[in-house]
């Protein structure tokens, strides 16, 4: 491999569990689909390390390792390697049949696989063999809990090359109430020491929490928001690691997530019915008209609000606030169409308003990422009131299509959304989230002051550049050129 020269940026390889297109759940994957690309740009040499999934199996990569021997606990796994190009990045899928070879990302229809902390130690091994075999990194840029235990391996075996004695490491929390939180003896199944198992490392109320690892061990922490780096780091949403990140807050960066506009763009957007820009909202209208015939519900919507959801179903998202203010919002002859899956509770409340509000309330349930776009563009208003959001990005999204959102002020919505743009509450109850709607239709009401509100939104740059340039002088300050 040629020497990267004294003043070439640093090296950067990304360890995720998801990247898209090849594995999505959530935002997660948007992220290192965009990410890199624009770090790239940046003149950085960036590499991404994910498992090779089944929907990863139909990537046009050729494999580039055959067979590397990884021992985790008791067990070998024989891994090969799979690499490709896309836009100017080098992808580097982990293969290991037994373990990624499986309909679901993290699990099944019965919970999560039990061999997690197992699947994503591999992924963790097998990143720091790439970077001694194939992609030498100056920075490892490690993504939530499945990637955590980078840095805890980086540190247990600082002598396994000496390449990696000078290599960095950043974490992103992407979403603190996920923390990869196993049962004690799982210490042992990822080939950790016992000496780990305490307060200051890896133990979490007698068990082992493999975020906090990555927390405690890497050299800069990010998350996705300025605002939900603040928020992290109290009681009411650090998840119980709220002690532990404000002891780490001089190593906390909030970073924006960035929107890929060129797949999120209603001038250039392919899966939409009619293309529009802030220049020329004709397009608009059709394309909610078209909606609401795909969502079975009557044409006299037209001249009343949409709203639309977009969203995974979970506690997180705070559904309940709907729940509880549902007849008021409805009696307003205002009228929803959602697009998600999730926990089932959240699906069976989605499938009761559906039923209690026939003719207002659209649901389809699944992935559907056409769909998605297309609620973007034919929706009037974009609805997340969410308990807590660490960025999100349909809400950025909405802004390019002219769908002012609605949202609950909490991480990163508080961010990205103000009075010119959309609507904000504080308070987390249905009266608050009924008065936002209610101020949004009145607002809806006022045709040339809604044109007005959807065009400055349109008219927001929350593209990656920006993010990705704050990205790369972190890198920089942890890896200066030379070095």
């Amino acid at each position: 491999m040629a020497d990267k020269g004294p003043f070439a940026r640093p090296r950067i390889l990304m360890v995720s569990s998801e990247a898209s297109p090849w594995a999505k759940s959530g935002g997660l994957a948007d992220v290192l689909g965009a990410l890199p690309p624009a770090l790239a740009r940046l003149g950085h040499a960036v590499g991404v390390v994910l498992p090779r999934y089944m929907g990863a199996r139909s990537a046009p990569a050729r494999r580039v390792i055959d067979s590397v021997i990884i021992g985790l606990g008791s067990r070998l796994f024989d891994v090969s390697v799979w690499e490709m190009e896309s836009g100017g990045v080098r992808m580097f899928f982990v293969d290991e049949p037994s373990l990624y070879e499986r309909d679901g990302l993290y699990g099944g229809p019965t919970g999560d696989f039990s061999d997690n902390h197992i699947r994503f130690a591999l992924l963790s091994k097998a990143a720091i063999e790439i970077s001694r075999r194939l992609f030498r990194a100056d920075v490892f840029h490690c993504h939530d809990w499945q990637a955590s235990l980078v840095p805890v391996y980086l540190r247990e075996w600082p002598a396994i090359d000496p390449q990696l004695l000078g290599a960095r490491t950043v974490l992103t929390i992407h979403n603190l109430g996920y923390q990869g939180i196993f049962d004690a003896p799982a210490l042992r199944d990822i080939s950790l020491p016992q000496r780990l198992f305490t307060p200051a490392a890896l133990e979490f109320w007698g068990r082992i929490n493999l975020l906090k690892g990555g927390i405690v061990f890497s050299d800069a922490l990010t998350t996705v928001s300025r605002k939900y780096a603040e928020e992290i780091q109290t009681a009411e949403y650090g998840f119980g690691l709220d002690g532990l990140l404000r002891s780490r807050s001089g190593a906390l960066t909030g970073i924006l997530n960035g929107a890929d506009y060129s797949r999120w763009d209603p001038e250039f957007d392919p899966l939409i019915p009619a293309r529009y820009s802030a220049e020329n909202l004709a397009g608009k209208a059709e394309c909610k008209r078209a909606l609401l015939a795909e969502a079975g519900l009557p044409e006299a919507a037209q001249e009343r609000p949409l709203m639309g959801i977009v969203s995974r179903f979970t506690s997180q998202k705070g559904f309940d606030l709907i729940a509880d203010a549902a007849w008021q919002i409805f009696e307003d002859d205002v009228y929803l169409v959602a697009l998600g899956n999730g926990e089932p509770a959240w699906e069976d409340l989605f499938r009761n308003l559906q039923q209690a509000f026939p003719g207002k309330v659209s649901v389809t349930f699944g992935y559907n990422e056409a769909m998605s776009h297309r609620i973007e563009a034919g929706a009037d208003m974009f609805l997340m009131p969410s308990r807590y959001e660490p960025c999100g990005l349909n809400q950025i999204y909405s802004l390019r299509y002219g769908t002012p959102p609605v949202v609950r002020a909490t991480g990163g919505l508080d961010d990205t959304i103000d009075e010119t743009t959309g609507f904000k509450f504080s308070d987390y109850n249905g009266t608050a989230l009924l008065e936002a709607i209610r101020a949004a239709c009145r607002k809806w009401e006022d045709h040339a002051g809604w044109r007005k509100m959807m065009v400055t939104g349109m008219r927001r740059d929350f593209s990656w550049t920006a993010s990705a340039t704050e990205y790369s002088r972190l890198y920089d300050a942890l890896h200066p050129a030379g070095a």
